[in-house]
């Protein structure tokens, strides 16, 4: 626009004066033909610069199969038996399954379930894919697109980053387009999956006519933590198998087949605060054993990033995604 505003005007003097003076052309017609071309260089300023409308098409949830079921007493049962928790480390976690809001009806990965415990990468790799494939063939069977007609894949996971990556798994089992635009999110946590949905709506604007897959989940399998140190025994009771597919497109024939439009992604980065940072967190314990540490600052952390997210626009909670 800043390139119209200042050569349109120098054009139409210079035509005006050259014509003119000339005698070629009357100076109405020139008028006229200088008020033309700049309403034609308006409107297509105004088709290319609008950003396009991104709408959810539809999404599906991962239903695990009934045999990966566990209540809360299994889960009990289960930490008893393995032997890699005390007395103290049993009770905390129990405390932590009742308080958690969890039902009788979530689901863990059959490598942890499994006498013994199987962890190992290719249990993991076989977690993430039946959670990929399925939840993904569900909507591809709700909404009757081909993979072939996806032009975009994003795919989030934090702690699960094998090779080949998981969005390539998706693509190799689909056999989706070789020009497929393709990213795939690590060690973003939790919120990752509205990040994975903005990075999406931002690559729908610079595609015209296209459409984006995004699928968001966490694995379990080998990230359960078999220690002693309660800040890292809380994801054990909190995180069950489950993955989330959306289907998101900026054509407009898709307007009237959607259920969403995507109308706001408000996006906060805290990553400079120290606490913020390391809130959730990575690591070794004290015997060397890997799990993932939930610090006592991440509610208030949460807290926070909420209140600064509402802050710009003066609303009392963040935008995400608005009904059509």
């Amino acid at each position: 626009m800043l390139c119209y505003c200042a050569t349109v005007p120098l054009c139409y003097n210079m035509l005006y004066d050259t014509f003119t003076h000339c005698g070629i052309i009357p100076a109405t017609q020139v008028s006229f033909a200088g008020c033309s071309l700049l309403l034609v260089l308006v409107a297509v300023s105004y088709v290319l610069l609008q950003s396009r409308p991104v709408y959810l098409m539809d999404f599906a949830l991962h239903k695990p199969p009934d045999s990966l079921k566990v209540t809360h007493q299994m889960c009990v049962e289960g930490s008893k038996e393995c032997g890699a928790f005390n007395e103290q480390s049993l009770a905390f976690q129990e405390k932590i399954l009742r308080k958690s809001g969890l039902g009788d009806e979530t689901y863990l990965p059959a490598a942890i379930t499994a006498k013994p415990t199987n962890i190992c990468m290719q249990s993991a790799r076989e977690e993430a894919m039946e959670v990929m494939f399925t939840t993904i063939e569900d909507l591809l069977k709700r909404t009757g697109v081909k993979p072939r007609d996806i032009d975009v894949l994003v795919v989030n996971c934090s702690l699960f980053n094998p090779t080949p990556s998981l969005s390539a798994m998706i693509v190799n089992h689909f056999k989706m387009r070789s020009n497929i635009i393709s990213y795939n999110l690590a060690g973003m946590g939790c919120s990752a999956g509205l990040i994975a949905v903005d990075l999406a709506r931002q690559v729908l604007q610079v595609m015209p006519s296209s459409r984006a897959l995004v699928f968001s989940t966490e694995n379990i399998t080998q990230n359960w933590y078999f220690g002693n140190q309660r800040s890292m025994l809380i994801p054990n009771c909190l995180f069950r198998v489950g993955g989330a597919a959306v289907l998101l497109s900026n054509r407009r024939r898709d307007y009237w087949r959607s259920r969403y439009e995507l109308k706001h992604v408000v996006r906060t980065h805290l990553g400079a605060n120290d606490a913020a940072y390391g809130c959730v967190y990575q690591m070794e314990d004290e015997e060397k054993k890997l799990g993932v540490r939930l610090s006592k600052e991440l509610m208030a952390v949460a807290g926070e990033a909420l209140k600064v997210s509402a802050l710009p626009d003066c609303l009392f909670l963040p935008r995400f995604l608005v009904a059509s």
